[in-house]
């Protein structure tokens, strides 16, 4: 995957230090999450390139826009990221644990997105950063959930995009902790693949729980109007 800096049509994202190049589950889950509620601060677990941060910056007024993370390079070219955009005064990383962050920090935020480590499976690359950027074990779900627990706000929505195949488990998990499944929508590459993600959003209350099913393409590079309308203020050639 390309080294080069990816240009969306606000904000250029240099991502040649980061294990995790831009992909789609981050535009994914920062262009469907809801802001409706008008979110005044905005937390990014695990922000990797900084590009979910970015698309929230853009999409919303939050005066408080917070990334997470651990891995040296990555947070080193989260920090520029931002310092390069339009939104760099309400834009900060912290270069911490999830754990350590969620014990230290006091203040709590009215939505936390995550676009956390996928691959559970016993299988390692050679490359320590890749696999810190892709693992589970990098940071458990039931760690993610606790501490979002803690740092999300009574009226607070958690948004987080994983494996389809772990989507009852995740759910059960976070009952566990009182969030709730408000929204969960389905993505498929195309009109016959399996799903592939969830992308799912928790509050603390108990609401009807909505169900929805996102297309990307119709066939090779020919994308759906629903894909094409949830990334067409972002991506240059939507």
């Amino acid at each position: 995957m390309s080294d080069k800096p990816f240009y969306f049509k606000q904000f250029k994202i240099k991502q040649d230090r980061c294990a995790m190049k831009i992909g789609t589950d981050s535009v994914l889950i920062s262009t469907w999450t809801n802001i409706k509620n008008n979110p005044f601060s905005i937390l990014d677990i695990g922000a990797g390139t900084g590009i979910i941060s970015l698309i929230l910056a853009q999409r919303s007024n939050a005066q408080l826009i917070d990334g997470i993370e651990i891995e040296d390079k990555a947070y080193e070219q989260c920090v520029d990221n931002f310092e390069q955009s339009l939104w760099s005064d309400r834009l900060f990383c912290y270069h911490t644990s999830l754990e350590e962050f969620a014990n230290e920090i006091e203040d709590k935020y009215d939505l936390i997105i995550c676009n956390p480590p996928f691959y559970s499976e016993n299988f390692k690359t050679e490359s320590i950063q890749r696999d810190l950027a892709r693992f589970q074990d990098a940071m458990p779900f039931e760690h993610l959930v606790e501490s979002v627990s803690k740092l999300l706000t009574t009226e607070g929505i958690f948004s987080v995009i994983i494996p389809f195949k772990e989507e009852l488990s995740f759910i059960d998990l976070a009952s566990k902790y009182n969030l709730n499944a408000s929204r969960i929508l389905h993505v498929k590459g195309n009109p016959t693949s399996e799903i592939k993600r969830s992308c799912i959003e928790f509050s603390f209350s108990k609401n009807q729980l909505i169900n929805e099913t996102l297309v990307i393409e119709n066939k090779r590079h020919e994308y759906t109007q629903d894909y094409i309308d949830l990334t067409k203020d972002f991506y240059l050639k939507m």
